[in-house]
């Protein structure tokens, strides 16, 4: 029997199309005005912050013509339910993926497997090891720590007894704020001394709570306390009140919700650090539709940090950080 040869045109089809194997990079000039499909992975999903992130990430999405994905953990110490988030984005095929680690370790392998499958990945908020991501957009966080222990060391003219609640363990973004006002208050205020600086919060405004009302019980006559997130600042905040001490004790947290901001009118709370998590939000989908259409982007992006007291509350900037807009 005689057989029949394969025509040489298809003979090409079909080199070309063994020779796209799936661990090619895969070209997205082409999709330049499509819309890409972009998961933005936040470490919790009930924190003003994270609503305030999810804010700017949609405001860029419209922008850019994109679709954003938004899914995160319930809590903020479920490592395992935010691996299991990026493993069900990397299997969905995604284009890309914004997130905001909520272990600098633990992520890492979820991340390296997402570049394997060529799928790129832009960290904000909080910093992750190694180096499988493409771009970086957070707070100086250390510096956000200083400017807190520079604020208490002002208000307690440079002496008294104080406490650093900790946020949690693996948090890299809590963890150089704790190093910034630490190293701070060792090196420029040697007359205040730390009563507590190894006690964990946890992620609740329950355990934060429960954690300063013991801590106050202990130490009555503590001078000052420094707070480096959201939730433990509130928990903190709800035990001075009910211990009848808020307004008597310096106390100088970290991030905004509507009751830290009345906190903060009514002077229970003497300072806040504030960030801009609409804009880190807005600018890790901008940097990852910028890699997408192969635009240069910046490896490492500083969305600012800032120190809002009493005093300058009202200034229209401030109150652009305290309450940001997270209806557009």
């Amino acid at each position: 029997m005689k057989t029949r040869k394969l025509p040489f045109a298809l003979f090409l089809i079909f080199l070309l199309t063994v020779g796209c194997g799936p661990d090619e990079k895969r070209s997205y000039t082409s999709r330049e005005n499509s819309e890409f499909e972009i998961a933005v992975i936040p470490k919790g999903m009930t924190h003003e912050f994270w609503k305030s992130i999810h804010a700017g990430a949609l405001q860029a999405a419209s922008e850019y013509g994109v679709e954003v994905l938004w899914k995160g953990p319930q809590k903020e110490d479920d490592r395992a339910q935010q691996i299991t988030v990026v493993e069900d984005f990397i299997s969905r095929g995604v284009d890309g993926i914004v997130l905001a680690p909520l272990d600098d370790r633990a992520l890492m392998r979820p991340v390296r497997d997402a570049a394997k499958e060529n799928i790129p990945v832009v960290i904000i908020d909080s910093s992750l090891q190694g180096e499988d991501f493409v771009s970086f957009v957070a707070t100086d966080n250390y510096k956000g720590g200083v400017l807190a222990a520079r604020e208490m060391g002002k208000l307690l003219q440079g002496r008294g007894d104080i406490f650093l609640i900790r946020y949690q363990e693996g948090s890299a973004s809590t963890s150089k704020r704790e190093a910034g006002f630490l190293d701070t208050v060792m090196e420029e205020f040697p007359q205040i001394n730390l009563l507590v600086r190894d006690q964990y919060a946890g992620t609740t405004t329950e355990t934060s709570y429960q954690l300063a009302e013991n801590l106050l019980s202990r130490f009555p006559e503590v001078d000052g306390i420094f707070c480096p997130n959201e939730s433990s600042t509130f928990g903190t905040l709800r035990a001075l009140q009910e211990a009848g001490k808020a307004g008597d004790i310096i106390f100088i947290g970290f991030d905004s919700s509507p009751k830290l901001v009345q906190g903060l009118r009514d002077r229970h709370i003497h300072g806040l650090v504030l960030q801009n998590p609409v804009k880190m939000g807005y600018l890790g989908v901008q940097q990852m539709v910028f890699h997408l259409r192969e635009q240069p982007i910046e490896r490492r992006i500083d969305t600012g940090v800032y120190m809002v007291t009493k005093e300058n509350m009202d200034d229209p900037e401030m109150q652009s950080l305290l309450t940001p807009d997270t209806t557009k």
